[in-house]
């Protein structure tokens, strides 16, 4: 019923779980979870992600490099090499790359450089690009318009109403994480208002931003029904209905050729 769309699988707390994430895994299953997509931060994380995926039938996971990797890990992402990475079926999308001027700005060429690399493998490859911005929303658009990219998601979506509708308007998905359900962030539920509900994903972020009830734990992907819940609450839905309807778009955006 739920699709976790963004679970960093490889960088889960597993203590609870005698370090095995078939347990992990096992127990989102029971919470209703029915397709996880693992993300990849570094090239080389489509090793591990890929025999997870490949042992999962409810696993696909992304190839890409995360725009806060240093200079030369960014570089190793060229396109040639992303699509050479994408050819395993079990690989759903590119990313997460994107821009992010909040931790750094060292890098900020080779971050827009990296990103329109991941647009055009994607481009290529007719698969998503799952797009991360954070102070650089302006910069992240213009690429996206550049580069015309109409295939991809905004994950953990907390920008403003201006930027979710320029996003849209070029095609894409907005995916929203447990900050959607936290007290503070009255603002972000009046955007998720207006993103149409076939344009809506969630998300985890996992180990990152739990949910309420678990704000301040370690995140796991079996906590995505309470981000289905908060969103329920801005739609006068039940969280029930957020899942069946997010993982239908996410099914949709994944069949886009």
């Amino acid at each position: 019923m739920f699709t976790d769309t963004h679970c960093h699988l490889t960088m889960l707390d597993l203590t609870p779980y005698s370090g095995d994430l078939d347990q992990a895994l096992e127990q989102a299953r029971h919470a209703g979870v029915t397709k996880f997509m693992g993300i990849s931060v570094a090239l080389e994380d489509h090793i591990a992600l890929a025999e997870i995926a490949h042992k999962h039938a409810d696993v696909g996971y992304t190839v890409g490099v995360h725009p806060c990797e240093d200079e030369t890990v960014m570089q190793m992402a060229t396109v040639e090499r992303l699509v050479e990475l994408a050819q395993d079926s079990k690989v759903w999308a590119f990313g997460e790359t994107g821009l992010d001027y909040y931790h750094s700005t060292d890098f900020v060429v080779e971050q827009k450089a990296c990103f329109a690399r991941h647009i055009e493998a994607s481009k290529i490859m007719k698969k998503p690009v799952v797009v991360h911005t954070r102070s650089a929303k302006h910069d992240t658009i213009d690429i996206i318009r550049a580069e015309q990219s109409t295939h991809g998601i905004l994950h953990c979506f907390t920008e403003d109403l201006e930027t979710a509708k320029a996003v849209l308007d070029c095609g894409y998905y907005i995916s929203f994480s447990g900050i959607v359900s936290f007290k503070n962030a009255q603002d972000l539920r009046d955007v998720a208002r207006h993103v149409p509900l076939d344009r809506l994903l969630i998300e985890t972020d996992s180990p990152y931003l739990a949910p309420v009830p678990y704000r301040g734990k370690s995140n796991e992907p079996k906590y995505v029904p309470f981000v289905a819940q908060a969103l329920a609450d801005v739609y006068g839905s039940t969280a029930e209905k957020i899942g069946e309807i997010t993982s239908r778009n996410f099914e949709n955006l994944l069949n886009l050729k």
